[in-house]
């Protein structure tokens, strides 16, 4: 259902947010529109919530596992838990959470967020006089926890990145470039490289950004760009194939990128044509930044070549608005990420808790998940 149409000019909207939530109603902005229109659409049950992730109306890794759990909250709000079973409710929280992690399967965080959740259901069903009403209440309660620590988390990233750079550098303001869409669109708000990009702004220390266009689905120009220019941020798009000759020619002193799943090594899963703006960074020593969250982090994975990388239709590829491009009969592989080796990612990966090394975040996540 459609239902609010706000203006094309991203300065007149009131307010950049993908996801508008309330208990009971879920509302996403439909970003395969954008910067055209800002229309938001309902959201009101867990198939809507993965035909609406799969679609990429919303996307990137913190989103699609926000907008996954909060639609399973919604349905479970409209439930009528009092003709339920505790069992058949739990089985329903665990075949959802299933189904939602079938939508996109390389971002881990909904992958996460499933298994976290699906073992706190467990736990809260078999709890002395549990019953379904209790157990929809304590399943809504987290997954509206959920929003409010991406939040958080983002801004201690944000700024956690910003201050690494700064002190590294030395400089007084600083030129970086970023790809695809790290920021609100792609979180619960603020973002995560893009978060940095942000809190370098807010401090008065970025001179000026560039974004890439970030083919075949141009998230960098419709999305990383509205978002710039909403923030009134200093900012150039330019074609993914002017990447190499930007780094040459305009000094630039970091980059910094998102993270779809990050494994035990450090080697990173991110948007198809991150891999080679890390390989040329290397070549021109600038550092090479990945920022995410510990929810996009995943230890169980030694090495990125044990990353399902996900494979879009081809039209993405050969049609541009619906208007085909490209030869007809000519064959199409369109892969969504690729991974960027550790051993590129030479700035940092930038995480709620700090800044590390590849070979340091196993450790120190590790560390921090044992004090909690």
């Amino acid at each position: 259902m459609r239902f609010r149409l706000l203006s094309s000019d991203p300065k007149s909207a009131m307010s950049l947010e993908a996801i508008r939530y309330r208990r009971g109603s879920l509302q996403i902005l439909n970003q395969l529109l954008l910067p055209q229109q800002s229309l938001y659409e309902e959201i009101g049950n867990v198939r809507q919530g993965w035909e609406a992730i799969r679609a990429m109306k919303v996307r990137g890794a913190p989103a699609i596992a926000i907008v996954g759990c909060l639609s399973l909250a919604v349905e479970l709000h409209d439930k009528r838990s009092a003709e339920e079973s505790v069992g058949n409710l739990e089985r329903f929280v665990l075949d959802s959470l299933n189904y939602l992690v079938s939508a996109r399967p390389t971002a881990v965080n909904m992958a996460r967020a499933a298994q976290e959740l699906g073992c706190f259901v467990q736990q809260e069903a078999k709890r002395e006089g549990a019953t379904a009403k209790s157990l929809c209440e304590s399943v809504i309660n987290w997954a509206e926890a959920m929003l409010d620590k991406d939040l958080k988390d983002n801004r201690n990233i944000g700024d956690h990145g910003a201050h690494h750079l700064l002190q590294q550098v030395g400089q007084d303001k600083v030129i970086v470039l970023t790809h695809c869409n790290t920021g609100s669109l792609a979180t619960a708000g603020y973002g995560t490289a893009l978060g940095i990009i942000r809190s370098l702004h807010a401090v008065g220390r970025l001179e000026h950004v560039y974004c890439t266009e970030t083919r075949p689905y141009n998230q960098g120009a419709r999305l990383t760009a509205y978002e710039l220019v909403y923030e009134q941020i200093p900012a150039t798009l330019i074609a993914d194939s002017m990447a190499s000759v930007a780094m040459k020619e305009k000094k630039i002193s970091a980059i910094f990128v998102g993270a779809d799943r990050v494994v035990a090594n450090g080697d990173t899963a991110n948007k198809v044509g991150t891999y080679q703006l890390a390989i040329a960074a290397k070549h021109h020593g600038i550092p090479f930044y990945v920022a995410a969250p510990s929810t996009s982090c995943d230890l169980s994975l030694e090495h990125g070549g044990q990353i399902i990388i996900e494979e879009r239709p081809s039209q993405e590829l050969t049609d541009i608005s619906g208007v085909r491009v490209a030869a007809p009969g000519i064959g199409v592989w369109n892969p969504a990420f690729d991974v960027t080796p550790h051993n590129l990612i030479t700035g940092g990966i930038v995480t709620e808790v700090g800044v590390f090394a590849p070979s340091e975040l196993q450790a120190a996540l590790t560390r921090t998940v044992s004090k909690e």
